[in-house]
């Protein structure tokens, strides 16, 4: 018999976080079976190493080179039994449920049983997400979004959602006119904690691994909604998020990851919305993307240079002072 939920964890030197995360997962408390995937991308922390010495139990995925977050999880749902393939397994002998968890989330103990008994409660949920909070207790925005549509991006693009958070027209992005204890139906959750039905899963496929570490998620739940299901964010479960916990303090690989956000918005841009967009607008989206994407990159690049020359001078400073 198959679990009622598989549980899939994508890695990447996050070894001490993931030992949390694990922990708490297997603190949960509810009437449900699961079984927990972890892909390691590649990490060079021994992050593989500490599963298999601390957590025989999960079933550990070592990918040799990192492809990706959306590769790195279908490697995960293809060992599920999850495919693109023309004789897919029986819906009977997979989970009725699939989690795409981070390594950087700690779980409440009831909150994977709350959140099984919310789809369960809604049939026409194909997907749905928790309330997410940051260490310092704040809403993590992303975990309810509605689709970049050309109008709604140029809002963000444009920095009007930031200003003008409370309103309905130019907060939709990450619907911030909505109080966080509101729990409604959205276009998209974040896949740092999405839940889908497996059911869903098995109709729409696999995400789509052009993209490499954003959109994906909000690609997947634009195919779950066009396929007629429905996606939740459910307010009354709450989950600890951490939140790129794998580039901060690094400038390199968080210029990869500032690259990435406006590649990924550019990929779903042109593959859901492009053809159908006014040419004016298309062209207001495309500048859009190219500003806001060159000062958050040349933002990073003058971060990564000031952080080099402050490494050089303090090592200049400790090499003198060994000499004196």
């Amino acid at each position: 018999m198959p679990p009622d939920l598989a549980i899939v964890i994508v890695n990447y030197n996050t070894r001490e976080l993931l030992r949390d995360c694990l922990n708490s997962i297997f603190k949960s408390h509810g009437d449900f079976t699961f079984q927990i995937y972890v892909i390691d991308n590649n990490s060079s922390d021994n992050s593989a190493e500490l599963v298999r010495d601390s957590f025989p139990q999960v079933r550990l995925i070592e990918s040799r080179e990192n492809h990706g977050y959306a590769y790195a999880n279908n490697l995960g749902l293809r060992e599920i039994g999850f495919a693109n393939s023309q004789f897919p397994v029986p819906t009977s002998q997979l989970p009725r449920y699939t989690l795409l968890l981070n390594p950087d989330t700690i779980l409440p103990p009831f909150a994977l049983q709350e959140m099984l008994a919310f789809m369960d409660a809604r049939p026409d949920a194909g997907a749905a997400g928790p309330r997410l909070v940051l260490p310092n207790g704040e809403l993590d925005r992303a975990c309810r979004r509605s689709f970049p549509t050309p109008e709604i991006a140029f809002y963000r693009l444009t920095g009007l959602s930031f200003l003008f958070p409370r309103s309905r027209r130019f907060g939709r992005y990450n619907m911030s006119y909505l109080e966080a204890d509101e729990t409604t139906e959205v276009d998209s959750v974040v896949g740092a904690f999405m839940l889908l039905r497996g059911e869903a899963v098995q109709q729409v496929g696999l995400l789509d691994d052009n993209f490499f570490m954003y959109g994906e998620d909000l690609d997947w739940a634009f195919r779950i909604k066009r396929a007629g299901w429905k996606v939740y964010y459910n307010a009354d479960v709450t989950v600890l998020h951490y939140k790129e916990a794998a580039s901060k303090g690094d400038h390199a690989i968080r210029t990869k990851t500032r690259y990435e956000f406006y590649r990924a918005m550019h990929l779903f841009y042109r593959k859901h919305y492009a053809d159908q967009t006014p040419f004016w607008l298309h062209w207001l989206v495309l500048i859009g993307l190219i500003l806001r994407g060159g000062v958050a990159l040349l933002s990073e690049g003058i971060k990564s240079l000031a952080a080099k020359r402050k490494g050089g001078a303090t090592r200049a400073t400790e090499t003198m002072e060994k000499k004196v």
